[in-house]
């Protein structure tokens, strides 16, 4: 039994060791994103994006002085050290096994991660700190904090050379030399860069099949990983679809008199308003839990009203909002409520339909006016808890400056937990919209002047948002712009992406500020990683507007893979994202061409004298649990298939018409490297370990 127990042990190690993943992008210690400087440090020599500002500079440079290092060479390594902190990839440099360093990786000839430096001085670096810096004294030196508590063997005075510690440069480099937690990066003694991986050649086009000719506003994979998908429409009805196989010739199975849920009594639906996100609990399975966002109308259901987003807490007199508010002030509301299929079948993955009723009130809130409210809503894969996008409330320009208001939560990206009841403390203390708990890590920690539920501002209206499936960091979201431009955008903790101030990268000019203005010098933006001007466009509606997508993760399309695909609602114009160097959060994208398949299973309509089929408006795009991307339009439901059913060009699919899908393509890099093998694996080992403890 003793052997047993000591191998089911290994085993859960192993297991541990497999699941603790993260995957680097620029990223500060404080989880927040790196930020331009408003200029040169006075002691660091970090350019441009920073994870510092000049405070920040100021208190390293008293560090640096502190240490009362003498010799020349040893300080100029010393210094570059300490700068590190400053690195727009801190997050990573500074933590190994999730645990914060006083001293960055220091890039290892044994170790040298996939995406780092390459060259002699960048693999031989803790060597280098070591040879330079082994009989230096110190004071309060960082590699002693580092360790302090696992050097044994009495006490260490605070004016201490690395060879009292470590009896050799292997001991040395075992401690701080290596890779971060992702092996992705290291620290060489200046600025990370990533390896490019040069000229990236976009696709040569998207080939579409058509499943379905209904229209959805949202797609979520169903959670047991089968081959069936909830479908919501605006009005408010949600659908469980099975979905076919590539290549089957099969079309969607939704059984359109039988709804899985039925909200059109309480929702109202028009324009811009409806039923506007569908949710799955992480723990749907056991639960029976999902979350349904919509819209209200509290003339016409009382249960429906809430707090008025426009109160005295912004400054804002709700008596004396313009007409497009409604008829009252707030009249219209943005709901999220609770829902659950326990009752209806035996166990939750077995439900066809859920309970009518809700079984709680998430959050109300009452809209100013009567546009821009988002409304999606998203578990985070590695948290759990409930994402909620909220658009800045409507009017043009966002008058009453709700965006940039930190104790609005317009034009905001919420983060709840939904899985804790409030107490009366909390709900006192954060004065809450309804019936959830703060995360303990959100932003508000660290900016008081913040409501507690922003995870992000400064946006106008973000439309469909999505976790990279590879990457779970890489949290994008599309952000409707108002004149000019469309944005996408790289979210981040207490990430601020200039709205009003900003419209994408142009200065925004407001044509009115009764809530009055944020000046440019007060907060720092985050731009978009990608977009594109209104003028670049063949607007059929006389404007634009950007719907988000995902990152491109399926078999299907090598040749699209890893490419972030988003798509303009009017236009019927589709571009494909790529970052390069990769995990650097740099993209270029491109307008890409596409086509339906001629063996589409439902036959396409074409634009009359062009292969363009007439998809009418893009709404939105889903994924299914094999990572196909689907395109959810005015016209019916489209899936991205293999380029030569369209006779595109991709060298990497390598397959005639009549024979399979090739495997998948390698993963881009070892940052990103989870991969169905890894998965299996890990499922593996879990039941090995499961078997042996009930042994035991």
């Amino acid at each position: 039994m003793g052997g047993c127990r000591n191998l089911s042990f290994l085993l859960l190690l192993t297991l541990l060791q497999l699941l603790h993943h993260s995957y680097s992008l620029p990223l500060c210690t404080d989880s927040n994103a790196p930020l331009p400087q408003k200029g040169p440090f006075a002691f660091c020599s970090y350019n441009g994006t920073s994870c510092c500002n000049s405070t920040d500079d100021s208190s390293i440079q008293n560090q640096f002085k502190a240490m009362n290092v003498s010799d020349t060479s040893c300080a100029s390594l010393l210094k570059s050290i300490l700068c590190a902190r400053c690195d727009p990839f801190s997050a990573e440099l500074f933590r190994i096994n999730s645990i914060p360093r006083q001293v960055p990786v220091l890039c290892n000839s044994t170790v040298l991660p996939n995406s780092a430096q390459t060259s002699q001085a960048a693999t031989n670096f803790c060597s280098k700190v070591w040879t330079t810096c082994q009989n230096v004294s110190m004071m309060n030196s960082p590699f002693y904090t580092s360790v302090q508590g696992q050097v044994g063997g009495g006490v260490v005075s605070n004016f201490t050379k690395l060879t009292d510690i470590w009896k050799s440069q292997s001991d040395f480099c075992n401690a701080f030399g290596g890779a971060s937690d992702d092996e992705s990066v290291c620290f060489a003694g200046g600025p990370v860069t990533l390896n490019s991986t040069g000229t990236s050649i976009p696709p040569s086009g998207l080939c579409l099949e058509k499943i379905g000719n209904d229209s959805y506003l949202n797609m979520v994979a169903h959670p047991d990983g089968s081959n069936r998908a909830f479908f919501s429409n605006q009005p408010g009805k949600i659908w469980l679809a099975t979905i076919p196989k590539q290549d089957s010739g099969g079309v969607m199975g939704v059984d359109e008199a039988n709804p899985f849920l039925d909200l059109t009594d309480e929702v109202t639906f028009d324009t811009e308003f409806g039923m506007m996100g569908i949710a799955v609990h992480p723990n749907f399975l056991t639960n029976g839990r999902f979350f349904v966002s919509y819209n209200c109308d509290k003339t016409k259901w009382p249960a429906c009203g809430g707090r008025c987003a426009c109160n005295s807490d912004v400054n804002c007199d709700p008596s004396k909002l313009p007409p497009d508010s409604g008829s009252l002030p707030c009249q219209y509301q943005s709901v999220v409520a609770e829902y659950t299929v326990n009752g209806t079948a035996s166990q939750p993955s077995l439900a066809k339909t859920a309970q009518p009723s809700e079984v709680q009130r998430i959050f109300t809130m009452g809209l100013p006016f009567t546009a821009h409210h988002g409304g999606q809503i998203l578990f985070g894969p590695t948290d759990g808890y409930l994402y909620f996008m909220m658009g800045d409330g409507g009017g043009v320009g966002d008058p009453y400056n709700f965006s940039q208001n930190k104790k609005s939560l317009l034009g905001k990206i919420m983060r709840l937990d939904v899985d804790n009841i409030p107490s009366a403390t909390e709900i006192n203390q954060f004065s809450l919209w309804g019936n959830y708990s703060i995360p303990k890590d959100n932003p508000y920690t660290e900016d008081k002047e913040l409501q507690p539920e922003i995870w992000a501002l400064g946006l106008r209206n973000p439309w469909r948002c999505s976790f990279d499936s590879a990457r779970p960091s890489f949290f994008m979201c599309a952000d409707v712009g108002q004149d000019l431009y469309e944005e996408v955008d790289v979210i981040t903790k207490n990430g601020n992406y200039g709205w009003r101030v900003y419209e994408g990268p142009y200065l925004y000019n407001p044509p009115s500020s009764p809530g009055g203005n944020t000046s440019v010098n007060s907060i720092n933006p985050i731009f978009p990683v990608m977009g594109y001007n209104h003028s670049s466009v063949n607007r059929n509606e006389g404007s634009a507007s950007i719907t988000g997508g995902y990152f491109y993760r399926a078999e299907a399309d090598p040749c699209t893979y890893s490419r972030y695909l988003y798509a303009d609602l009017y236009a019927s114009a589709i571009w494909a994202g790529v970052e390069s160097p990769e995990n650097s959060g740099n993209f270029t994208s491109n307008q890409i061409s596409f086509t339906c398949a001629h063996d589409s299973p439902i036959s396409c309509t074409f634009v009359p004298g062009s292969t363009l089929p007439a998809l009418g408006y893009i709404f939105s795009f889903g994924e299914d649990n094999n990572k196909d991307v689907y395109i959810l339009c005015s016209s019916g439901v489209y899936r991205i298939v293999r380029p030569s059913r369209c006779k595109y060009t991709c060298a990497k699919e390598n397959v005639t018409a009549e024979e399979t899908p090739s495997p998948p393509p390698p993963s881009p890099s070892q940052a990103s490297r989870l991969t169905g093998a890894y998965l299996n694996l890990v499922l593996l080992l879990f039941s090995l370990w499961f078997l042996l403890i009930s042994l035991v």
